[in-house]
């Protein structure tokens, strides 16, 4: 049992790393990639389909059959039933579609519409996979929601260093002409060359983030509800993050070891969600700034819990600040007016 769920998180580690490098893929080969490997279904015909997750939108997400390869877009609506499965004598666990997520491993059955898309009647999924899907997601940097608002800013960057390069002609044209300034216009051409390195410094780090701050939140026993105190740092990280550019934050919650696993994991993860819902009701933290929040159970402990005081530090949850290393670091100095030129004797 344990080798298979080592084994289904290496695929689901791997379904989601080749869905991250399709993205970042050059345009036109994405395009002729995703055309070969795409499946349709067609309009009314009826479908079982087991695969990973490797994109999720709004209301659909892509699954990768994990034998063939094949990926197929499957379409959520108010009557698609999400549930777990129950083991041999039924039953399961009826989720929000949310729960699907890239990295999750799953089973659908549905019909094709008239856009040879998979119209999903039910979705059933371990819980263990849903774990999984979870750990994976926690730990990959989420870039696709941003691939958008950095593919922008890339194309400015590649325009100003097109303008740049057109600069260093004029200068090397006029330093030929006038005797004496060469030593200007070399001076002028290295501060050129320095500002495309820099520039394409960022352009490789827009998707590179660091811990900038980290907090720690305690609880009571057997509880996750949010002290005055813990709001009050709660308060101050947020007013911290929301002056940062380009952050992200990232919850985990923690609960000292006791005899029941399962109860430590579920008190460990509604720690982590009733920060993540104060965040967001309190301060309007948008929830594409939050990383899945996750639950790590005993885990990571920071402490002894053989002493009452080791183990109220363990009953925590952390939320550290990550700002985006691309969009933190000093813009290129190329300011024209920097550039002097010799006069010819």
């Amino acid at each position: 049992m344990r080798f298979e769920k080592t084994v289904q998180t290496f695929v689901a580690a791997c379904a989601l790393a080749l869905a991250v490098a399709a993205t970042a893929t050059a345009q036109s080969t994405d395009t002729l990639t995703s055309a070969s490997n795409r499946s349709t279904v067609a309009a009314g015909q009826k479908m079982k389909l087991k695969g990973f997750v490797v994109r999720r939108d709004a209301d659909t997400f892509i699954v990768q059959d994990a034998l063939s390869g094949a990926q197929t877009t499957v379409v959520l609506s108010d009557r698609t039933s999400v549930k777990t499965k129950g083991g041999i004598f039924g039953g399961g666990s009826t989720l929000g579609q949310t729960a699907i997520m890239r990295g999750l491993n799953l089973e659908i059955e549905g019909r094709g519409d008239a856009s040879g898309q998979l119209l999903a009647e039910k979705i059933r999924f371990n819980d263990s996979d849903l774990r999984t899907a979870r750990t994976v997601e926690a730990n990959v940097v989420p870039v696709e929601s941003r691939v958008g608002s950095a593919e922008t800013r890339i194309s400015q960057t590649e325009q100003n260093a097109e303008r740049m390069s057109g600069q260093v002609d004029e200068l090397a044209a006029i330093s030929n002409a006038a005797n004496g300034g060469a030593v200007a216009a070399q001076e002028s051409a290295d501060r050129a060359v320095e500002g495309v390195r820099v520039a394409n410094d960022r352009i490789s780090a827009i998707d590179d983030y660091t811990p900038e701050r980290s907090i720690a939140v305690g609880f009571k026993l057997r509880s996750a509800t949010l002290s005055p105190e813990a709001k009050k740092t709660l308060d101050e990280i947020a007013v911290y993050a929301q002056g940062a550019k380009g952050y992200l934050l990232e919850v985990t919650g923690y609960a000292y070891e006791s005899r029941n696993k399962d109860v430590n994991r579920r008190l460990s993860e509604q720690r982590a969600e009733t920060i993540v819902r104060y965040l967001v009701e309190n301060h309007r933290i948008p929830i594409r700034r939050i990383v899945t929040p996750f639950g790590y159970g005993a885990v990571n402990p920071v402490a002894d819990n053989a002493t009452r005081e080791g183990r109220a530090q363990n009953r925590r949850a952390e939320v550290r600040v990550l700002l985006n290393r691309g969009l933190t670091q000093p813009s290129p100095d190329l300011n024209p007016s920097k550039v002097s030129m010799a006069t010819p004797e």
